[in-house]
């Protein structure tokens, strides 16, 4: 953690002043009753809606004829100005009602990264009811269990997507009243059992009135997937846009007048609280590409569409080093002020290579679905130190405890001494349950603390470093080693793109440490490069921490949302039940 240089906050004479200027004073004057007023509010003291706090205040004021939301889609582009977002978004409501929708209803929306999803969620939102975007690449049964858990009462779709995975499955989802399709060209098919998202949606009136909605009320479903057994929806409230709004002005730097990409789908949490509500209630403009990672089509992007801050995922950037700086040559990328990462820890190669190839490093930030909104992130104004998840957000209360055997936990006070990260409760994101699943919810919360699951330390600054997930940390011969240490370390090589490391049963030591690597171009696996790679590891980290064993993959497997499965390297490596891989992206073994 220490061998990194930190690299120094200023980078670039045009970055703007950022919103954060003075980390302690910011947080010594912060309270989330202040953060609220930075919103309107709907008209009337009556209550606190999302979408009209993402959409219909600016679509009242100065703002109303700027972009909102930009979409960039395969086959052409479409833009929506605030007004016209307000008025497309009024028609999904009155739609809603129109069809018998009432308030809290389950809105669910399966699609790729098209108008319709930002709209039906938006609309759905403003009819008060609870939405949930999933993830179009999912197979039919992950769709089904979602809907059944969530009981699904509407679904937004296509065409394409529901004949594929949804319409077979039907008959088991007797809550599924509607079904919406948006079609692959000027009109729907007929489809048996379904509507017309054109006759349905867009001739609804554009005039619709926010009913009063309390903050505490239901808004957003976001699942996700434990090691094993069914997912388990987390559930989001309205007053949850304080977070986001606070975030996305603070963690991600948004100015008024910026263009803004977050390359995160909605059917992640990422997905739709910054690619959807954070950079709208900012009043920037958000960016929508439909394509695909593609590293020269992403470049050509960020330097067509003078992107000014990026968020995107460790995995993307780990695929755009493998390709190195040459495709950034001659282009002008000067409009690009900040960049940021989120989906799991980014090592600290990646930040560096930010610096080499952007001439500014990648802000990580960590936060959970569970948390709603980002909790510690690098902020644009203080030095990052390449491998840190950064310091808490103001408002944010984060503390590395341990368990006691009486079922209690201790705060660790100590700097660099590992334990697990926990959270003060009373944030406006934070989850106020699991579906269905109180029991499963109150085994998060040891009193007043949420317990994340991961392990990390503090250093003496107060900068957070990820360890890693409690049960993946390996026990060998009365180490504790976290995976996340040994795969930056491999990453240093400049054969290994990406390295998932795992603890193995040992005899001797209880386990030993196993890596598995998967290589850049150019680079062959072999006998001669394990033995150079297990000579490297020991050589950064020591005998007892470095993998003794090391095995070559073509790809690791990740979910989908570019987090690599360790557990399921585990479970491959021994023979053991591979769990619940409903978020699985297809590998190779």
């Amino acid at each position: 953690m220490g061998r990194y240089p930190r690299i120094a906050k200023a980078h670039a004479a045009h970055r703007a002043p950022p919103n954060l200027a003075d980390y302690d004073a910011a947080r010594r004057d912060f309270s989330w009753a202040t953060a609220r007023t930075l919103l309107d509010g709907l008209p009337g003291g009556h209550g606190l809606n999302i979408a009209h706090e993402a959409v219909d205040r600016h679509a009242a004021g100065p703002r109303a004829d700027r972009a909102a939301l930009r979409w960039i889609g395969r086959a052409g582009e479409r833009v929506f100005t605030w007004r016209q977002l307000r008025d497309a978004t009024n028609r999904v409501a009155n739609a809603l009602r129109g069809l018998g929708v009432q308030d809290g209803a389950r809105v669910f929306v399966l699609a790729g990264r098209i108008p319709e999803l930002y709209l039906a969620v938006l609309g759905a939102l403003k009819a008060r009811c609870v939405v949930c975007p999933l993830f179009s690449a999912f197979g039919p049964e992950p769709i089904a269990t979602r809907l059944e858990i969530g009981e699904a009462e509407l679904l937004v779709t296509t065409e394409a997507l529901y004949r594929r995975k949804v319409e077979a499955l039907r008959p088991r989802l007797p809550a599924l009243r509607h079904v919406l399709l948006v079609g692959e060209g000027d009109t729907a098919t007929a489809v048996s059992g379904t509507l017309d998202w054109k006759v349905t949606v867009e001739a609804a009136s554009p005039d619709f009135a926010i009913p009063p909605t309390d903050p505490e009320d239901m808004a957003l479903l976001h699942f996700t997937s434990g090691t094993t057994g069914r997912p388990k929806g987390a559930v989001h409230v309205h007053r949850a846009v304080v977070m986001h709004h606070m975030t996305g002005r603070y963690a991600l730097d948004l100015h008024p007048d910026d263009i803004f990409w977050c390359t995160a789908d909605p059917g992640w949490v990422t997905g739709t609280s910054y690619g959807i509500i954070a950079p709208l209630t900012n009043g920037v403009t958000n960016l929508v590409v439909e394509a695909e990672f593609d590293a020269q089509a992403w470049y050509d992007v960020l330097e067509r569409e003078r992107v000014n801050v990026w968020y995107t995922a460790p995995t993307a950037i780990r695929m755009m080093m493998k390709l190195g700086t040459e495709p950034l040559k001659g282009r002008d990328l000067s409009a690009l002020r900040f960049m940021a990462s989120v989906g799991e820890p980014l090592n600290p190669e990646a930040v560096l290579w930010g610096v080499e190839a952007f001439g500014m490093p990648f802000h990580d930030n960590w936060w959970q679905t569970e948390t709603g909104g980002i909790m510690i992130a690098n902020f644009a104004a203080m030095d990052v130190k390449p491998g840190s998840m950064g310091k808490p957000l103001p408002g944010v209360e984060a503390a590395i405890l341990r368990r006691e055997d009486d079922g209690g936990v201790s705060e660790v006070t100590a700097p660099m001494v590992e334990g697990e990260l926990a959270l003060k409760a009373g944030w406006p994101s934070m989850m106020r349950g699991y579906l269905k699943e109180e029991a499963r919810y109150r085994k998060c919360f040891a009193g007043e603390w949420y317990l994340t699951g991961d392990l990390a330390t503090r250093d003496e600054e107060g900068y957070f470093w990820f360890v890693g997930r409690a049960d993946d940390v390996i026990k060998s011969s009365g180490h504790l080693i976290g995976p996340f240490e040994v795969e930056s370390a491999l990453m240093e090589h400049p054969a290994v793109a990406e390295a998932g490391v795992i603890g193995k049963p040992d005899p001797v030591a209880g386990e030993i440490v196993k890596a598995f690597v998967a290589l850049r171009p150019g680079h062959e696996p072999g006998e001669p490069l394990r033995r150079e790679l297990l000579g490297h590891a020991r050589k950064r980290l020591g005998a007892a921490v470095a993998p003794k064993e090391i095995d070559f993959r073509a790809n690791l497997p990740k979910t989908r949302s570019g987090k690599i499965m360790r557990r399921l390297l585990k479970a491959r490596e021994l023979g053991l039940p591979e769990g619940d891989l409903s978020t699985l992206e297809s590998d190779e073994r």
